[in-house]
């Protein structure tokens, strides 16, 4: 399986996103401190540069990518709207919303090892599809895992997605809506995407 082993501080640089929006709220980056573009962006960089990010946050390479652009076109609503709800409703997505994991890449990694059960049954695929009404729980062998605890309590201040609810005390959590484009949290030009792949 093909992994994404980039620098994560020195990608969120050159991207202009926060680390913090990556979930790594200790890390720092000297390069270009003072953030100067070194020359204006052409529109096709621009265009270019808000995939790479999308794709970045989200730990998903080209090929699959390009099947999420795909989906999100055949479906009805807005492609850009439609592309950014499909990546938020993937399984590995869903655990990093909820806590378990401290980023995305360790919920990725969690959701690999099995450690998580959809409706009771086994799952450990990252890319799967949440759906409303759908549970999510940490596996019962996994709950004495000091990993998983740690990580619930440290993000207990965060704000809970509306479309998600989170029994800590459970270790279980449930969808309770699709999500909307209101619920993405970060600062992307979705428009710019639908603009690169409509060439």
């Amino acid at each position: 399986m093909a992994k994404n082993r980039q620098p994560v501080a020195k990608r969120c640089k050159a991207l202009g996103i926060s680390p913090a929006a990556m979930g790594y709220y200790k890390k720092e980056t000297t390069r270009n401190a003072q953030n100067q573009s070194r020359k204006k962006k052409s529109e096709y960089a621009m265009q270019l540069q808000e995939k790479q990010k999308v794709k970045f946050v989200y730990g998903v390479l080209e090929k699959q990518f390009r099947g999420y652009y795909e989906k999100a076109e055949r479906m009805s609503g807005k492609t850009g709207d439609n592309l950014l709800i499909l990546l938020e409703r993937r399984l590995d997505n869903v655990v990093f919303r909820m806590g378990y994991a401290a980023t995305r890449r360790e919920a990725r990694q969690m959701v690999t090892h099995g450690h998580f059960t959809v409706d009771g049954k086994n799952v450990n695929i990252p890319s799967y599809q949440v759906k409303p009404g759908m549970v999510i729980a940490l596996k019962e062998s996994s709950r004495s895992i000091e990993r998983f605890k740690t990580n619930v309590e440290e993000n207990a201040y965060h704000t809970m997605p509306r479309w998600m609810e989170f029994d800590a005390a459970n270790m279980v959590g449930k969808i309770v809506a699709i999500p909307t484009r209101e619920d993405v949290d970060l600062p992307i030009e979705e428009h710019l995407i639908v603009e690169l792949y409509s060439k």
